[in-house]
């Protein structure tokens, strides 16, 4: 047990103990809902020091504010070294302990976060609480991936963005950052955002591709969005796959996914695509698919410089192709925005 002091929210939480090795980016990161059903450890020692943009609470489904990811806190707690209570920022609203404690998000301060780290590097990720008092007995938290995360966090009905001439996009919501349908819009793309079981085949709306959202937790929960998207590869339209999204088209394929130990969770991933370019990428992610089962016509695309583990699929006659890191950062580098241009070109 680490013990530390509040701040946030003075109450209890718990869910999936995970680390990120970011050193910006926390707005941004607390709204990810990739974090959902988490508590989020930061190995960067100082947190809260540019303070937090203005948030327009109440603006939730459809918002895409500067700043953050979606339309609420995602994550279960938070756990950092050093909270600095002084902040200072040219964008700043608030503080960060006011913006956790008006969304009843519990924090706490003063833990040693490299050694609690290296705990979760050697033993993987596990499931914790924060407690505002000393346990007496057996601490049982239930486990978040045993849920369907997606279904949780994603839209409950459509919703369209940007220009109605341009390219249509149907993007299945699995939990989608902000920041890719800015990046689609930006390109001046039309974005139709449906929810993850939204079924393209029998969809309303007409579109040139599907694109495959990033989002929380084990991709086998999301059993009807795999079932939806191996029945709309008889479309034949280009399908564009991040982070849940590339493990959800990799199990569409055919392929299997597996648990990593400890995950990826930072701004500094090196990927490398086969045929040697190397890329610095965004990452937030649990699990990841298992290459050796990848059917006979799909391929791997990228890879992971630090573990060799699967970053990226792809058809190798067909316009399927999808990514495990996020070309969109938010935080992070821009290195991979390239992958829009390509799928919209696809399109």
């Amino acid at each position: 047990m680490l013990e530390g002091y509040s701040f946030g929210k003075f109450a209890e939480t718990d869910g999936e103990v995970v680390f990120t090795t970011g050193m910006t980016g926390y707005p941004e990161s607390l709204t990810d809902p990739s974090y959902s059903g988490q508590i989020l450890v930061f190995t960067y020692p100082l947190i809260g020091n540019y303070g937090v943009p203005q948030f327009l609470y109440g603006n939730r489904n459809g918002a895409l504010q500067n700043g953050f990811e979606s339309g609420k806190i995602q994550v279960r707690g938070v756990v950092i070294s050093n909270y600095s209570f002084n902040y200072s920022h040219f964008d700043a609203h608030y503080s960060l302990h006011d913006w956790l404690n008006e969304n009843n998000i519990p924090g706490i301060y003063g833990i040693d976060t490299r050694e609690l780290t290296k705990i979760l590097r050697t033993r993987g990720v596990m499931l914790g609480k924060i407690t505002t008092e000393k346990p007496d007995g057996e601490i049982t938290v239930s486990d978040p991936n045993e849920r369907n995360l997606a279904a949780e966090v994603c839209v409950k009905e459509p919703v369209v963005y940007g220009k109605k001439s341009g390219k249509k996009i149907l993007l299945v919501d699995c939990g989608v950052k902000n920041n890719i349908i800015r990046n689609f819009v930006n390109r001046k793309a039309e974005v139709i955002r449906v929810p993850h079981d939204y079924d393209p085949m029998k969809s309303e709306y007409e579109f040139n591709g599907i694109f495959v959202s990033n989002g929380p937790g084990d991709p086998k929960m999301c059993k009807t969005t795999i079932e939806n998207l191996r029945k709309s590869f008889d479309l034949g339209v280009p399908i564009f796959g991040i982070c849940l999204g590339s493990q959800i088209l990799g199990l569409a394929a055919g392929a299997d996914t597996y648990k990593l130990k400890f995950g990826h969770r930072s701004q500094n991933q090196p990927c490398i695509e086969t045929g040697g370019h190397c890329y610095i990428t965004s990452q937030n992610h649990g699990y990841a698919v298992e290459r050796s089962t990848l059917p006979d016509d799909w391929e791997e695309w990228f890879y992971n410089n630090n573990d060799g583990t699967n970053e990226g699929v792809k058809h190798k006659t067909k316009p399927f192709f999808a990514v495990q890191f996020h070309p969109e950062s938010s935080p992070g580098p821009n290195d991979t925005g390239w992958l829009f241009d390509k799928f919209l070109e696809l399109v």
